[in-house]
């Protein structure tokens, strides 16, 4: 009975021992195995990894190869500088940091300050793109100033601000100043504001700052007793003026402020006592007409005779609109093509007759008109207000050695230029 179990136990006990073994046998290799599979899994995920990355460059390249745009520098790629193109590795450039402008709008840069940009060849052609841009957005704003200087001058023409003459033709206006007036009892009032001024006599008496006076050639010296006295002082003159002024008005006949010379004897006149000062180096500015853009038969023939022509068309400009003014330069610039002096303006009615202005509010209006047209035109080279006969009570700038409302307002509308 005992030998029985013992040798039961016996022959179990190996059993219960590899048994045992291979609990541990297989513990190993569970772990062994998760080892395996973790390391798999992280090898498929670092390889995934590399692959989304590598991916990600050759898509890159793909769409830069294929000229597509990119969408965070918002260029376009085909602007970029092919593979294995050649371009400098440095790049330098000079950024102006300073500009003036000279009077005659053209600008001058001034380099003051230098930036020295260097990029390898990628970037190379970007930054010239860039500096080109800067370039023209620097001139696009220059040119914006200069619009917005011309438009604030323009603009300025009612508030007494300086506003600027277009200027005359180059030596024919003097001091640079288009501006004068025909008389000197305004002078006093009008210091600084004139270019020139005179008279109607050979020597001219009085004074304006450095303001030209201008001796004048009146008639043939047959009109009457100032007419003989002028033209007796003008050929004794014994230097060559810087400008001569020609005949007065004579197309009408002598009396009321018209010289009333014939063609002929104007020419010899011309001809043996001016041109002589012309050829000595004065500026000639012809005859005026009484019949404005209406003359005929008088100053053609005379255009014709003279051994010199007049450098300067004379006109005068007896209107009361802006288009008569512009009607009576265009007739004279087209015909003969000189500059122009407007020796004489004032507010008259012609349509009819000779009716001057009264009102004073609409000779205020004209004489801003006059002023305003003349300095803008480049045709005109000089205007003078005139203070002539026949031209009533309220156009006259002077009255009672007083400076009238007429003339305040002349003052007040050179103003807006010098």
């Amino acid at each position: 009975m005992i030998t029985t179990p013992l040798l039961t136990l016996f022959l179990i006990l190996p059993s219960l021992a590899l048994g045992g073994h291979n609990d541990r046998m297989d513990v190993r290799h569970i772990r062994q195995r998760n080892h395996a599979r973790a390391a798999a899994v992280q090898e498929s995920e670092s390889h995934m990894l590399r692959r989304e990355f590598n991916e990600a460059v050759e898509h890159k390249m793909a769409r830069k190869l294929s000229n597509a745009e990119f969408a965070k520098r918002k260029v376009d790629g085909g602007q970029c500088r092919p593979r294995n193109a050649t371009s400098p590795t440095t790049l330098t450039r000079s950024i102006s940091a300073s500009a003036t402008a000279s009077s005659s709008v053209t600008s001058t840069v001034i380099s003051s300050a230098s930036i020295t940009v260097t990029s390898d060849a990628a970037s190379s052609t970007s930054t010239q793109d860039q500096v080109t841009t800067e370039s023209s957005t620097s001139t696009s704003t220059s040119t914006q100033d200069q619009a917005t200087s011309t438009s604030s001058a323009e603009s300025t023409a009612a508030t007494g601000q300086t506003l600027y003459s277009s200027g005359g033709s180059s030596g024919h206006t003097p001091n640079g100043n288009k501006a004068g007036v025909s008389a000197g009892d305004s002078l006093a009032w009008l210091s600084g504001k004139l270019g020139w001024w005179y008279d109607w006599s050979a020597t001219p008496s009085g004074s304006c700052g450095n303001a030209v006076a201008v001796p004048m050639i009146w008639g043939g010296g047959t009109a009457d007793g100032d007419d003989a006295a002028r033209l007796a002082a003008f050929k004794a003159l014994s230097y060559a003026p810087e400008y001569i002024i020609g005949f007065e008005e004579p197309d009408c006949a002598a009396g009321s402020g018209s010289a009333g010379l014939d063609v002929n004897t104007a020419i010899s006149i011309w001809n043996e006592y001016v041109v002589p000062k012309g050829e000595a180096g004065s500026i000639l500015v012809g005859p005026s007409m009484c019949k404005q853009a209406a003359e005929s038969g008088w100053l053609g023939p005379f255009m014709a005779g003279v051994t010199r022509k007049p450098d300067i068309m004379n006109i005068h400009v007896n209107k009361n609109s802006a288009a008569g003014i512009n009607a009576d330069i265009d007739h004279y610039y087209n015909t003969y093509g000189l500059p122009i002096w407007v020796t004489e303006f004032a507010c008259v009615d012609d349509s009819t007759g000779f009716v001057p202005c009264t009102d004073q509010s609409e000779i205020d209006s004209f004489i801003h008109t006059a002023v305003d047209i003349f300095e803008s035109d480049s045709r005109i080279a000089g205007y003078a207000y005139s203070n002539g006969y026949g031209l009533g009570d309220v156009w006259p700038m002077v009255s009672n050695g007083q400076l009238t409302a007429s003339g305040q307002t002349y003052l007040s509308a050179l103003s807006k230029y010098h």
